[in-house]
């Protein structure tokens, strides 16, 4: 690791343990790898300091999100208990910086993906069974002004998570053809569909299990994996209470508390 990694890695736990955003760490990095080299050091600290890690998430599934970032593959991030909240829990001010929301399929595996390709096929003997989820992403980053590497370093704009509580089998459920919609208090704000997660969260699923086991950390048994987006992203304001359902799948709750997070830029 260099130094300038360290200095990314930094600026973006500073931005954790602050609360405040921070400027952009695409100066002191070059390129996807060096972002991912950032990422793991932010993970090793964490794992260090007795924080569990419980799966990963994909982002960067969208093919209007790839164009926009000059990309042609996703990307992902590490997830962890602290990030789970449960069905309906209202997150407090702050938790998340600049959170938005979007609908996602999660996988609960059963068993380890190790292959150096996987299938389809050993994606769904792996899986336990499915869930629906909404990711509550954030950035680290002032204003939500990234590039690629800059979301990469900073753990694909991880924030939280919130899982349904009724598991489907895959055998049960069409995760192509599911429709998504994301209510905030009665009114659609976002719809979707899987085959918006690159054709298929399954396919979505091969190109994590294949990458980590390249970089030697392969999904294990009891992970969960954050398939990635089917529809537009959704801002989030103070008291937002929104639903996401998803055909098949079922539907899972959060809110937001109605108090601002306090200008801590402001006091300082």
């Amino acid at each position: 690791m260099t130094e300038k990694h360290q200095a990314a890695a930094s600026r973006l736990l500073e931005a954790y343990a602050s609360g405040r955003p921070c400027e952009p760490v695409r100066d002191l990095i070059d390129g996807v790898d060096d972002a991912y080299s950032v990422q793991n050091l932010i993970t090793e600290r964490w794992l260090s300091q007795g924080r569990r890690l419980t799966g990963r998430k994909i982002g960067l599934t969208s093919a209007a999100v790839q164009r926009q970032f000059g990309v042609d593959s996703p990307d992902f991030g590490a997830l962890f208990a602290e990030m789970a909240v449960p069905d309906g829990e209202e997150i407090p001010a702050g938790a998340v910086l600049q959170p938005r929301v979007e609908a996602e399929v999660v996988l609960v595996l059963e068993r380890d993906l190790t292959h150096e390709r996987h299938t389809v096929a050993d994606v769904i003997r792996a899986t336990a069974f499915a869930l629906p989820a909404i990711e509550i992403v954030g950035s680290r980053i002032r204003g939500w002004d990234i590039t690629l590497t800059d979301t990469v370093a900073d753990n694909a704009s991880a924030g939280m998570y919130v899982l349904g509580n009724r598991p489907v089998p895959l055998r049960d459920v069409d995760l192509r053809m599911a429709g998504m919609v994301i209510e905030r208090r009665g009114e659609q704000v976002s719809t979707g569909i899987g085959a918006a997660c690159l054709g298929h969260p399954l396919h979505a699923a091969v190109w994590l299990a294949d990458t980590l086991s390249r970089l030697g950390h392969p999904l294990r048994a009891g992970d969960i994996v954050l398939t990635g987006a089917l529809g537009p992203v959704v801002p989030v304001e103070p008291g937002d209470v929104l639903e996401a359902r998803i055909d098949g799948l079922g539907d899972v709750r959060t809110a937001f508390a109605a108090c601002e997070a306090p200008d801590l830029e402001e006091e300082a």
